[in-house]
């Protein structure tokens, strides 16, 4: 393959460059659908614009992307130029050429620069194709918090209504079951007073949910309530043949909150753990600090939550349990005193199974 280059070939170079860029711009600009379809298309208008394209071979990476026009060969020469995103290294492009015909010296000058100036339109391609994704998740975010909201106003209407009524349920149910000496009536009694028990408790999940229960937040410390949540919830574990450890740094370690309110918290997620749980398994509590905050993670080794439902799993009403198992809103509850609270909880993937509940609070709410 000739290194000389004639005045005409160069003129036919330029113009193959500024189509190549013309193209790529184009398409970029035209982008529908799936990135690496966007990516491939670059890919090929590339090849063209080189010299020698019929044995030029295009490699591109980009994130999670790859794309290569051909095989390639074992030996290659090659020009590269790295893509950056966000002022990172996120991948690059390559054009090689075998090197068995070629070498170095068979690439041009401008082919270099065209090939930077391709990698800086993908990077800004990119960069805005991740912005929109995340502009798309906060506006998701932005309309859930809406929604919550808006129940959580309408709950605590309805959490108000029902309480007056189900004392009266409860109340009139006990005094048939304590007067009433037919067996039918006092077996249909402790049934009404089992279900408005039930549903008071119901009642009383809406009302945390939608943060009516009023709080009292004083400086106490976390580990014996922590201890003490793990203590009553001894025979659940017994029961469902678990066990679990505790593990702290600092046994005198304060934090500004709510007792019974963290203690809620501790018991609706250990008990989410413990129905998850294989038997024989630990459920792992941790409790540590980081700067003016401190974190309670409890993992368990169940079988995970699935990604589809991951983003739910907060919402009022939603459950995976069988109906009559769960009142599926356990983890709303959670979530409503946490933020309450001025903290935050996430979860995540347990190592090597199962999941993690993080909660973070603040040491000081004031």
């Amino acid at each position: 393959m000739s290194l000389i280059i004639s005045t005409e070939e160069i003129l036919q170079e330029r113009i193959k460059e500024l189509s190549c860029l013309y193209d790529v711009s184009t398409v970029i600009v035209q982008h529908e659908g799936a990135v690496l379809d966007t990516l491939n298309k670059i890919c090929s208008i590339l090849k063209n614009a080189w010299r020698f394209s019929d044995d030029s071979i295009i490699e591109l990476k980009l994130d999670s992307y790859y794309h290569c026009t051909a095989e390639l060969p074992e030996h290659t020469v090659f020009q590269k130029s790295i893509i950056t995103v966000f002022n990172e290294e996120f991948g690059y492009v390559k054009v090689h050429y075998p090197s068995v015909q070629f070498t170095e010296k068979h690439f041009l000058e401008d082919e270099e620069k065209l090939l930077n100036k391709v990698s800086s339109d993908i990077s800004v391609f990119y960069e805005r194709h991740l912005n929109k994704g995340k502009q798309e998740l906060l506006k998701r975010s932005a309309e859930r918090v809406d929604r919550l909201s808006i129940l959580g106003e309408i709950t605590a209407g309805i959490a108000h209504e029902l309480n007056t009524p189900l004392g009266n349920i409860l109340g009139f149910a006990e005094f048939i079951n304590e007067r009433s000496e037919e067996k039918q009536s006092q077996m249909d009694s402790a049934k009404i007073i089992k279900a408005a028990i039930y549903s008071r408790e119901v009642v009383k999940k809406l009302m945390f949910f939608s943060c009516e229960m009023p709080q009292h937040m004083r400086f106490v410390k976390i580990i014996p309530i922590v201890s003490e949540a793990l203590s009553l919830l001894g025979p659940n574990f017994k029961k469902a043949s678990l066990s679990y450890e505790l593990d702290f740094e600092d046994v005198a370690l304060e934090a500004q909150l709510d007792t019974i309110q963290l203690t809620q918290v501790l018991f609706n997620i250990l008990i989410n753990s413990i129905y998850a749980s294989p038997q024989n398994s630990v459920i792992k509590l941790k409790i540590y600090c980081i700067e003016n905050s401190f974190f309670i993670e409890i993992s368990d080794q169940g079988t995970g939550i699935d990604a589809a439902i991951k983003s739910k799993i907060f919402e009022p009403f939603f459950t995976t349990k069988a109906i009559g198992e769960g009142s599926g809103l356990g983890l709303s509850v959670v979530h409503g005193i946490v933020k309450s609270h001025k903290g935050d909880i996430t979860t995540f993937d347990n190592n090597p199974k199962g999941t993690v509940f993080q909660v973070r609070l603040p040491l000081s709410t004031s």
